[in-house]
């Protein structure tokens, strides 16, 4: 039996094609007992504001260079939970569908969050699969049995989830050695994220690389209209976000 599957670190609220990603997979693997790295999307992402993007950043302790893994990675404080919540506010309160959403998140916020980033960012990502209606499988890469070595580690994990494909994102072109993966009867597909179509966008310029929230807040149950298939560069219209 076939058995697709991806691998990428957890980030913060990510961009819709994280998760054409994951609806694209039988298994979803969340790599975090991997290095922690700044100025990345780990812990923030962006949003539109009637002055252009903007960042929300949850704020995190950094130990030292390479000192510290995702899941070990802490936050600083819990304000900043308030404080993202009061800019999804500010900024998409008018937005059309975005009162179809605030039940759904907004407790997410308003809570105490957890103190590990690892922890945040898997609590929104299922968060927003549900709202997407998404059903895969989502595990950690903590679930398995590591291996040494960049190319190692992932064949590793896939061998372990039973892969017969493994989904990967497109940087990984520069360093993946498909070769390995091939020796193990293991398929290697990039996925491919050009191509999509915008939305009614609040504060035009169109943008495209922002949180995934920016695409239900405006478009609500027609965001499927929106997404792809990353495997093929085609419309994917085959889930429709939950209401």
């Amino acid at each position: 039996m076939s058995k697709r599957v991806a691998i990428v670190q957890s980030n913060y609220i990510p961009w819709k094609g994280y998760f054409d990603l994951i609806r694209a997979v039988d298994e979803f693997i969340l790599l975090d007992t991997v290095q922690y790295t700044r100025r990345d999307w780990r812990n923030r992402n962006k949003i539109k504001t009637a002055d252009g993007t903007a960042w929300l950043t949850v704020p995190v302790k950094v130990k030292g260079l390479y000192e510290q893994r995702i899941c070990d990675t802490e936050t600083e404080n819990s304000a900043w939970a308030q404080k993202h919540w009061s800019s999804f506010r500010s900024h998409y309160g008018r937005a059309r569908h975005f009162a179809c959403y605030r039940e759904l998140f907004e407790p997410l916020y308003r809570r105490e969050p957890p103190h590990l980033l690892s922890e945040i960012n898997r609590t929104f990502i299922e968060a927003i699969c549900r709202a997407m209606n998404i059903t895969t499988q989502i595990t950690s890469d903590a679930d398995y049995t590591a291996a040494s070595g960049k190319n190692e580690r992932l064949l590793e994990l896939c061998r372990q989830a039973g892969a017969t494909e493994y989904l990967s994102g497109p940087a990984a072109r520069g360093y993946l050695d498909e070769t390995l993966f091939a020796a193990c009867g293991i398929k290697v597909t990039f996925a491919d994220y050009s191509g999509y179509p915008e939305y009614e966008q609040l504060f035009p310029p169109f943008e495209h690389a922002v949180t995934v929230l920016d695409l239900l807040f405006n478009v609500g149950p027609a965001a499927h209209e929106f997404l792809k298939d990353v495997t093929s560069n085609t419309a994917f219209p085959r889930l429709a976000p939950a209401v």
